[in-house]
């Protein structure tokens, strides 16, 4: 490397110094929570958070790179669960296997990505509402097939003990262990969803979504690039699932049901739909309304079940104002603080 290209000393690399201050001082509050969060808020709430978060990122890879809204998503979830307590360890000994971990997290992942390959293969035919409508079609197929299906998947009641291999001497399932375990995995899924649409592959992806034809026109085939984008979604689905499993320490059909198909859709249309980071934040906003809001309604008299009432009205009123979700809003705050700023000083007019 030549003399003028090499770092001086004291100053950051370039893409240190590219990285926003909030980026920094979200790591730090996330990688020191533990420190000063009780252990309802770092399994349950943050947790959860990060396990939906990453199956509305499946869902946004889609949507946001390929310009494909699919429903399947929460079902190649419960498949990878479903697949993980057949395979491994589960309280119904007569149906699970007892495979090793290291044998049946990676068959669950597999089993889940051909599936959610199949129902692409199916899907990219279509554009549209009638995307939406097959999945959304093959989701709800899925919940009735597992919920009457007692020799496989043991029918309404599914399984229960479901829970992560103590690895390394460590219950996984701890509220501290959990949360860096969750933490780690929505990492690791949003660097790599970044990574991906950055590389030629996602060029390629978002190419094909705002043009097929001329993509097709320069010898790229548009089918291809849509159904290996379902594979690649359905991996990271399925991770989810799997932690979704280990959480709960069960699967039923329920996991995979109509409204937890539509929640994720909700959450990645909140949080956002054209970045990473937008399913993120639609999944904290989801999972603290899901846990507090029915406290609220109960302190002043009314049914906590109407807490879903709540998260339409925010769903509509996000997507009426900002058809890009919070990061739409967030957006538009800034740029209307910016042409306020006088150009000289800096300064707010």
């Amino acid at each position: 490397m030549a003399l003028a290209e090499r770092p001086r000393p004291g100053v950051q690399p370039l893409w240190i110094e590219r990285i926003p201050a909030a980026w920094w001082a979200l790591a730090l509050i996330l990688l020191t929570m533990p420190a000063w969060a009780n252990n309802f808020i770092l399994f349950q709430v943050m947790g959860w958070t990060f396990i939906l978060g990453m199956i509305a990122l499946s869902l946004m890879f889609l949507a946001g790179y390929g310009g494909m809204v699919s429903l399947i998503q929460m079902s190649v979830a419960a498949m990878a669960g479903y697949m993980m307590a057949i395979f491994g360890n589960s309280g119904m000994g007569d149906i699970s296997m007892g495979l090793p971990w290291w044998l049946y997290l990676p068959i669950a992942i597999v089993i889940a990505a051909i599936f959610g390959t199949i129902v692409g293969a199916l899907a990219v035919r279509t554009e549209g509402i009638y995307t939406i409508m097959i999945t959304l079609a093959i989701a709800a197929a899925f919940f009735y097939f597992t919920r009457q299906n007692y020799t496989i998947f043991n029918g309404y009641s599914g399984f229960n003990l479901v829970v992560p291999p103590e690895l390394f001497g460590v219950d996984w399932r701890q509220p501290m262990p959990f949360y860096y375990l969750t933490l780690g995995c929505a990492v690791i899924c949003y660097a790599v969803v970044v990574y991906v649409s950055r590389a030629p592959f996602g060029l390629a992806l978002q190419g094909v979504r705002d043009n097929p034809r001329r993509m097709a026109a320069l010898g790229f085939n548009v089918t291809a690039h849509r159904i290996a984008a379902y594979t690649f979604a359905s991996v990271i689905a399925a991770i989810g699932g799997i932690l979704l499993v280990w959480q709960n320490a069960q699967i039923a059909p329920g996991t995979a049901g109509i409204p937890a198909v539509i929640d994720i859709l909700v959450i990645a249309v909140v949080g956002g739909i054209s970045r990473p980071i937008g399913p993120f934040i639609g999944a904290l906003i989801y999972v603290l309304l899901r846990t507090f809001s029915p406290d609220v309604l109960l302190a002043f008299g009314l049914s906590g079940e109407r807490f879903k009432l709540l998260i339409g009205l925010g769903f509509l009123a996000v997507v009426f104002f900002s058809p890009d979700g919070v990061l739409g809003l967030w957006e538009r705050w800034k740029s209307r603080r910016d042409r306020r700023r006088d150009p000289l000083t800096g300064a707010d007019e």
